[in-house]
């Protein structure tokens, strides 16, 4: 059995993970996927497997699997009010054609 998803991508600060995976967790989304990330924005370029002093200046790209676009853009709009001011960050969201083994979703 399969269905049709939306994915949220979110890609900041790894100070904010705790914070970000808690909104995630309040809109209702069943679970998500963290990874490091790094790469060049507009607030300069970012730790990539490169050793650092600590996490001050990590990434991280989280990926959520929401069972419809609403809750995608609930929890990026939530996001984005309370952390896109003061950190670097940015969400996108495509359309998951197929989620396969639905039934885990």
């Amino acid at each position: 059995m399969t269905q049709r998803a939306s994915k949220l991508v979110i890609v900041t600060e790894k100070v904010l993970l705790k914070k970000v995976a808690e909104i995630i967790d309040a809109a209702g989304a069943t679970g998500y996927t963290v990874m490091d990330a790094g790469g060049k924005g507009s607030r300069n370029v970012r730790s990539s497997g490169q050793p650092t002093v600590g996490d001050t200046y990590a990434n991280v790209k989280f990926e959520v699997l929401t069972p419809n676009r609403e809750m995608a853009v609930k929890i990026s709009d939530e996001v984005a009010a309370q952390f896109f001011e003061d950190y670097s960050g940015i969400t996108y969201i495509c359309d998951v054609m197929e989620v396969l083994h639905a039934h885990k979703f």
